[in-house]
């Protein structure tokens, strides 16, 4: 580039010049927001169809975050590139869809050759421009002022503070219309089924336990030989124990095991009620997956029983840790 090297000092504070500028103007862009923002954001409310994004370069790519926070947050949204709108894809846009177009200065010409197109479908037309006398601002049916000061870019050249700005305003527009819809976790859940939050959401207990063949169990006069088989045929460390009429009276994890050790010499001729630690820790199977970790990291356990309701004695299941932690719940 042909210049001196900027010190270390002078970048870190160039660093800082650029984040106080971007910061100063989303909080300018904070005192502008007005009714003109109330009405963008009953349009969205009363929406029927779905919410279009349009932009060029770098207001283009803005769009494409915009919209992406819409449909995760229970706004079905898309973005349509102007250029390619006008060679087809303009296909995709109903009567009843919502049509957000962004343009810093207002005047794109991709933009405005789409403009006669939107209106002709009728559609609800909200303007993101930092020009309110532009071309683009007089079009719209409802125009957000996202003008900024100045560019974070020495040169006030490169978009910069002014992209910053637009996206944190689409963050509040969609963030406004999530809380006016009653978006709650388990909606967001639904749409992200394959992330973290999804899985702690959704997924209960019942989805995650043990049955059948696959759930330790023993009699409390079972001897400690073929407790011992059980445990570590099972793989799960632990084996619940049963009294006479199947009621879940005991557990034996590997630790009863060590301490058993200890106290008998001849442990494997002991019966499993001798070893067992009685009163184990239980979960309803309805239950969230996120509760049994919880009350496993209450308690400060691996494994979990699990009873159709609070009511019952006879255990269905078993869950353990390493269920949660494969698919994602810890």
């Amino acid at each position: 580039m042909g210049g001196e090297e900027i010190s270390q000092v002078d970048v870190i504070e160039e660093a800082k010049r650029v984040l106080r500028v971007e910061a100063h103007s989303i909080l300018d862009l904070a005192e502008r927001i007005d009714e003109n923002f109330s009405r963008a954001v009953e349009i969205l409310y009363n929406c029927k169809g779905r919410v279009v994004l349009m932009g060029m370069g770098k207001s283009g790519l803005v769009g494409r975050k915009i919209a992406s926070t819409f449909a995760s947050t229970g706004t079905p949204a898309f973005f349509i590139h102007p250029a390619e709108g006008l060679n087809g894809d303009f296909g995709m846009l109903a009567k009843e869809d919502v049509v957000i177009a962004i343009s810093n200065s207002g005047e794109t010409r991709e933009l405005l050759e789409v403009l006669p197109f939107i209106k002709r479908y009728g559609n609800c037309l909200i303007t993101l421009t930092g020009n309110l006398k532009s071309t683009l601002a007089k079009a719209g049916d409802v125009c957000l002022n996202i003008h900024v000061k100045e560019e974070a870019c020495p040169l006030g050249l490169a978009p910069t503070a002014s992209t910053t700005a637009t996206l944190a305003l689409g963050d509040a527009l969609a963030v406004t219309l999530m809380e006016k819809k009653g978006f709650k976790e388990k909606d967001f859940a639904l749409l992200h089924p394959g992330g973290t939050l999804g899985k702690r959401l959704l997924l209960k207990v019942e989805d995650l336990m043990h049955v059948g063949e696959a759930f330790p169990m023993v009699s409390e006069k079972t001897l400690m030989k073929d407790v011992i088989f059980e445990i570590t045929s099972k793989r799960l460390g632990v084996s619940g124990v049963y009294n006479g009429e199947g009621h879940l009276v005991g557990v034996i994890t590997d630790g009863d095991l060590r301490r058993a050790l200890e106290k008998f010499n001849d442990l494997l001729n002991r019966e499993a009620s001798e070893v067992m630690t009685r009163n184990p820790k239980w979960i309803e199977k309805d239950a969230l997956a996120a509760k049994a970790v919880q009350r496993m990291e209450e308690y400060s356990i691996t494994s979990l029983f699990v009873f159709n309701n609070a009511g019952d004695k006879l255990p269905v299941g078993i869950i353990h840790l390493h269920d949660l932690l494969k698919v994602g719940v810890v």
